[in-house]
């Protein structure tokens, strides 16, 4: 079978036990990103399963029009950026594992990780230091400050978990049905959204995009917070209201943020006005970004040994 793999950037997958399964089959791996739908037609014309990893590239009717042979697209996670509509329209299965029930804890430690860091200006003391400079700054301490959740999920708990380790008292804010599962769940729901921004030292977002969550964090929102307040969105940009974060943090409220993700990716303008910012600190959506979180083996195969067969076709496997 003709599988392609497409984005593997760093020519990551093949070192990965799971590609063992693939063993036998003939494999293309892209390792550059292309958006123009007739330079990807042309590379997959022969493809019957494509592999996506993530949300990096789009896969628009235009595109799956030009590939006659296509049967199975096998991705990880959810996948807004596959028209789901043109693949029913065309018999093209698409697979994806949810992983329910357990969390991207790889998504969970950088966000923790980048409120550390932004916290304690770890990027500054260090840049600092390279420079011939000792120390730069007095920074703050997370105990006894207030963690803001919004959004209830698998990471956000493990996050809150994270924050009650480091002696943070965590405020969640969410859906109803969502702080209805926080309360039960023992933590602290703020009593409304607006409550929730001022007073939270840190807010973190754990959404998934959907239309309803859209532009859910607006201007009025960040504008409520603590000027030395940071926000943090490891979830998606497409969260907070367009253009509103770059100039809530001008305005100083909230003092700080520490970001992995971006209207448009892969983020290539070195002029974007958060990298810019000497109070933000920037990632490059690397927070599904592990080989533990890429190795989930089985989601490929499992696919095509699962999927039937149609009349006349030759076998898959």
């Amino acid at each position: 079978m003709k599988i392609a793999i497409l984005d593997d950037y760093f020519d990551t997958v093949r070192t990965l036990p799971c590609f063992a399964q693939l063993a036998g089959h003939e494999v293309r791996i892209w390792t550059d990103h292309v958006e123009d739908d007739e330079t990807l037609a042309a590379r997959l014309v022969e493809t019957e399963a494509l592999v996506l990893i993530r949300e990096r590239t789009r896969i628009r009717a235009s595109l799956l029009q030009q590939l006659p042979h296509l049967r199975l697209i096998s991705q990880r996670s959810v996948y807004p950026h596959i028209d789901i509509a043109a693949c029913t329209r065309l018999g093209i299965v698409v697979s994806s594992d949810m992983h329910p029930g357990t969390p991207s804890y790889a998504t969970a430690e950088l966000t923790f990780g980048l409120i550390i860091a932004a916290v304690r200006q770890i990027p500054r003391q260090v840049n600092a230091l390279r420079a011939g400079h000792w120390q730069c700054g007095v920074d703050t301490s997370l105990r006894d400050k207030v963690l803001g959740i919004f959004g209830y999920g698998r990471i956000g708990r493990a996050v809150a978990d994270y924050g009650r380790a480091f002696g943070m008292r965590v405020l969640i804010w969410a859906s109803e049905a969502s702080r209805a599962r926080a309360r039960a769940d023992g933590w602290t729901v703020a009593e409304s959204k607006s409550q929730f921004f001022s007073t939270a030292d840190v807010v973190s977002l754990h959404l998934r995009l959907l239309n309803a969550t859209r532009h859910i964090v607006t201007a009025a929102d960040l504008s409520g917070m603590k000027p030395t307040a940071l926000i943090v969105n490891t979830s998606r940009a497409g969260l907070i209201e367009p253009g509103a974060l770059a100039a809530a943090l001008r305005a100083g409220r909230p003092g700080l943020a520490a970001v992995d993700v971006y209207e448009e990716e892969p983020l290539l303008d070195t002029h974007h006005p958060l990298l810019d910012m000497d109070n933000v600190i920037c990632t490059p959506h690397i927070g599904y970004l592990t080989r533990e979180e890429w190795g989930i083996s089985g989601s490929l195969t499992s696919s095509i040994r699962s999927m039937p067969t149609p009349p006349g076709a030759p076998p898959m496997w």
